[in-house]
């Protein structure tokens, strides 16, 4: 099932997305007619893990972590798919980065592993953008709209082994399978929730395979996920 959120003229509704059509009761919407896809949630937080994938980790000549490496991105970083993407003014860096992310569908905290499809409402994608020029992760990556996130929540889905890919201009970028995770979907929920509450809605996305790289004003980023579906959105030109 993929749930969805849209915004329509009777107001921000959540159902079930089937071939371009969000049913809401007995209500039906269409995208693109009488709908528009929003973020699937409204997190609280969107907790980050980095350096997940050892090509990733290569690539960039980190160290291999012994535990999930993560950060946190505030609810005003997430981004609607098919919005704009912004080119904040202050960098001349910015990157995207192709990721899986879980949605919590509860509070809970102190989750074993063997618990956590109990605890995930489903999976979506994340664009994790970054002002690579910046100093330090807050200011790198925690600004607004830096989240791209959808297009919807998909609840029927195997996290540990999607093919995926990232073209950027109709040209492929990354392309990778979510087995090649240093710590899996599972590992990594666990472990976050011995630190943090978890809010419903909130995001905890697993980190970025291997290539993520530059975009530049015009650019049209697509994240496909296998058995989710396609993240696209637009960088606007510089004003």
């Amino acid at each position: 099932m993929r749930l969805a959120r849209i915004r329509t003229d009777d107001g921000v509704l959540a159902g079930e997305y089937d071939d371009g059509v969000v049913a809401v009761g007995t209500d039906q919407y269409e995208v693109g007619v009488d709908a528009e896809l929003l973020a699937p949630c409204g997190p609280s937080a969107l907790y980050c893990v980095g350096r997940n994938y050892a090509a990733t980790v290569d690539q960039m000549e980190y160290e291999i972590p012994d535990q999930p490496d993560w950060f946190i991105k505030p609810p005003v970083s997430v981004l609607d798919p098919g919005s704009l993407i912004e080119y904040p003014a202050w960098t001349e860096e910015l990157t995207y980065a192709g990721e899986l992310a879980a949605v919590i569908d509860c509070e809970c905290s102190n989750v074993d592993e063997a618990d956590v499809p109990d605890v995930v409402r489903g999976y979506t994608i994340l664009n994790d953008l970054d002002a690579l020029d910046q100093p330090g992760r807050t200011a790198r990556k925690a600004f607004d709209g830096s989240g791209p996130l959808g297009p919807w929540i998909e609840t029927a889905v195997d996290p540990s082994n999607l093919d995926m890919t990232t073209h950027v201009g109709g040209e492929l970028r990354q392309e990778a399978n979510t087995e090649q995770m240093l710590f899996s979907p599972a590992e990594v929920v666990s472990f976050l929730s011995e630190r943090y509450t978890f809010q419903p809605g909130d995001v905890v996305s697993f980190g970025s395979p291997a290539n993520p790289g530059l975009i530049e004003p015009g650019d049209e980023v697509e994240i496909w996920y296998e058995g989710i579906g396609t993240l696209t959105n637009r960088v606007a030109e510089k004003s």
